[in-house]
């Protein structure tokens, strides 16, 4: 079966998910949220009251991990040993987690074939940071989503609100800069675009602009 695979990638807070999963259902593929697998161990490191930085302690809880991705009415939800911990996972001290944990080596192996597999069984939009340059080097079509750390913050920002989480801009501000460092310093598959994606600087494009650029950069090249 000869199968699709788009890799959408990008810093945090560039609305990659929104956008990847607009964009699944507007051309009924399968999307993957890659970052959701990272919260996910995030989250279990940090029940488990281990440093989320400790590399070896990191990877000794690994084999107590069991992670499923569900599909509910197009909806990816993500099932922690048995727990759907979907909406758990989207705190700041679960992102700042899964930003350490996804610096681990052991880590990122252990969560590869997983993402691997679906583009192997599905037509897939797969988001992330190293998905155009390690998981899917081969992906038809890739596209690096950016926008400035301003502009990010603020759609972040609005975006814990509206759930209900209290913070302040300043600290959503320093979490996302915090977390371009990490993700960009980083050892292992470093956040930065493959050679061949297509960049898309979305700082001045509201999210009905940004989607119509993808669906074009898509159809230009399937």
């Amino acid at each position: 079966m000869n199968t699709v695979a788009i890799a959408i990638d990008g810093p945090s807070g560039a609305g990659k998910s929104t956008l990847a999963r607009m964009t699944a259902k507007e051309f009924g593929y399968i999307y993957v949220d890659t970052g959701a697998l990272y919260r996910t161990v995030g989250l279990f490191t940090l029940r488990r009251g281990v440093d989320t930085k400790d590399r070896e302690s990191v990877a000794a809880l690994l084999p107590e991990i069991r992670i499923e991705m569900r599909y509910a009415g197009g909806v990816q939800r993500m099932i922690l040993n048995g727990e759907d911990v979907t909406d758990l996972i989207r705190t700041p001290e679960v992102s700042m987690a899964a930003s350490e944990v996804s610096a681990i080596p052991a880590v990122r192996a252990f969560l590869l074939d997983t993402q691997r597999d679906m583009a192997k069984k599905y037509n897939v939009i797969m988001d992330g940071r190293d998905i155009g340059t390690v998981v899917l080097p081969d992906a038809r079509i890739k596209i690096f989503l950016t926008a400035s750390a301003a502009e990010r913050a603020r759609r972040r920002f609005r975006e814990l609100r509206d759930r209900g989480v209290e913070t302040d801009f300043e600290t959503v501000l320093r979490d996302i800069e915090l977390r371009d460092r990490n993700d960009s310093s980083r050892d292992i598959a470093p956040l930065r675009p493959a050679p061949d994606a297509v960049m898309c600087d979305t700082t001045e494009h509201d999210l009905e602009a940004s989607f119509a650029l993808i669906r074009r950069i898509i159809r230009e090249r399937i």
